[in-house]
């Protein structure tokens, strides 16, 4: 009978707190950001007394072998996870079969549940949206929208899909109902509100919050990091570090040509640590290559994150050229929260160069320019320790004065179209 505890829970009529509902693909211990995200939200609704059911799926997204409990609690979150609702990013078509299988499921779910009185969802999958409007629809719930990328344009800026190509027509009428449909729209950058007021009448409802650190150290040390410098041999040596998704509309190319070019410069190393599909890229050019300067880790656990991110002496952050307004690179908040430098590559018009360049806490460079790269990299490796702290000093004032993650957590929710309470997030 304990087996069926949760289930006895999940549709009981006898919770009184108002009823969030989170629908997401991905949600934690996977890795990927946009699950940790949606935990943190969905712990803050229930610290303001909601009462926060997410639905998610069973497998990993990067990693479809790993397989989590089907239920649980996680900080007063009930969490069910799907079947086949996820079967990895090999292949997009695998991906979008695992999507609609999990959109589907979700939507069966919970439009049976006694009573939802809000529905939160994401852009994971791409199409979650026909489960939240179903969900909305069918409980009389109020609907918000986190925009945390949008497609079908990623897919048209990746040359997936032409741009008059049925599923990206079908994925436009389907965004544009959405935004109408929903209550409050939050996104990113103004980037991407931009993208979004284009689509649909939208101003009036549409929030623009950056995300905040996955976490914020309450102090760091000079001896931050420095366990995992000696566990992997980089005493004495500038560290490049990449850390997260290795996606390709974060093309890293101009910073490996860089690697290559500064091979024999025994003062710097490049560290790529996170999965995705272009880490098998990265790993054939350095093989190609011989790179003695460049190392790939895999994703490192979340309770090794601090040490692993403050490993690094400058974190490499990057756009694609195409992606500006389309995706947003949430890791470099996390840089930022341990206080280490920016190395920016993309489009000057972009949130990660906006940032780097107004707030002197890194360098920028465009995509191609490998003089520029390399010049910025021979000035990271000569840089007296003095100059760098000082780099490190804005980096961790920029942290703490904008992107304070009770802050912005507080706003997030107040912008939420469901329910409101007067308990503080913790």
């Amino acid at each position: 009978m304990r087996d069926f505890a949760w289930l006895k829970r999940l549709f009981s009529r006898g919770d009184a707190r108002p009823c969030s509902l989170l629908i997401t693909q991905v949600y934690v211990p996977d890795p990927a950001a946009v699950g940790q995200y949606m935990h943190e939200v969905a712990r803050a609704l229930v610290a303001r007394g909601q009462r926060a059911i997410v639905l998610a799926a069973d497998s990993g997204y990067d990693d479809p072998s790993l397989r989590y409990p089907r239920h649980e609690l996680l900080d007063g979150v009930e969490v069910v996870r799907l079947p086949w609702a996820s079967f990895g990013k090999a292949r997009l078509s695998v991906r979008l079969l695992g999507g609609c299988i999990f959109t589907g499921e979700a939507a069966l779910l919970a439009a049976a549940l006694p009573r939802v009185d809000h529905v939160l969802m994401s852009t994971s999958p791409p199409m979650v949206a026909l489960a939240g409007l179903t969900v909305s629809l069918a409980q009389g719930a109020p609907l918000s929208f986190w925009a945390m990328d949008l497609n079908p344009d990623q897919i048209v800026a990746t040359g997936r899909l032409a741009p008059n190509a049925l599923p990206v027509r079908g994925f436009d009428w389907l965004n544009r109902h959405t935004l109408v449909h929903a209550r409050s729209i939050i996104t990113l950058d103004h980037f991407m509100a931009e993208r979004l007021a284009a689509k649909a009448p939208i101003a009036p409802k549409l929030h623009v919050i950056p995300p905040w650190p996955l976490f914020m150290p309450s102090g760091l040390g000079s001896d931050a990091g420095q366990r995992f410098r000696r566990a992997h041999g980089w005493e004495g040596k500038r560290v490049v570090m990449y850390s997260g998704n290795l996606s390709p509309v974060h093309p890293v190319e101009t910073v490996l040509h860089a690697a290559r070019e500064l091979r024999d410069d025994s003062r710097l190393l490049f560290a790529f640590v996170g999965g995705g599909l272009g880490r098998d890229a990265i790993a054939r050019y350095v093989a190609e290559h011989a790179l003695p300067n460049v190392q790939l880790l895999p994703y490192q656990p979340v309770s090794e994150l601090s040490e692993s991110l403050s490993a690094a002496d400058v974190h490499l952050v990057c756009m694609g050229e195409n992606m500006v307004g389309v995706v947003h690179p949430s890791k470099i908040y996390s840089a930022l929260a341990v206080a280490r430098p920016i190395l920016a590559l993309g489009p000057r018009g972009s949130h990660i160069a906006e940032l780097v360049l107004a707030h002197g806490v890194g360098w920028h460079v465009e995509h191609g320019d490998l003089a520029g790269a390399v010049r910025a990299l021979r000035e990271l490796a000569g840089e007296d320790a003095a100059a760098l702290e000082r780099r490190c000093a804005r980096a961790a004032a920029l942290a703490h004065a904008r992107f304070d993650k009770r802050a912005l957590l507080d706003q997030f929710c107040d912008r939420l179209a469901g329910p409101r309470c007067d308990v503080g997030v913790r």
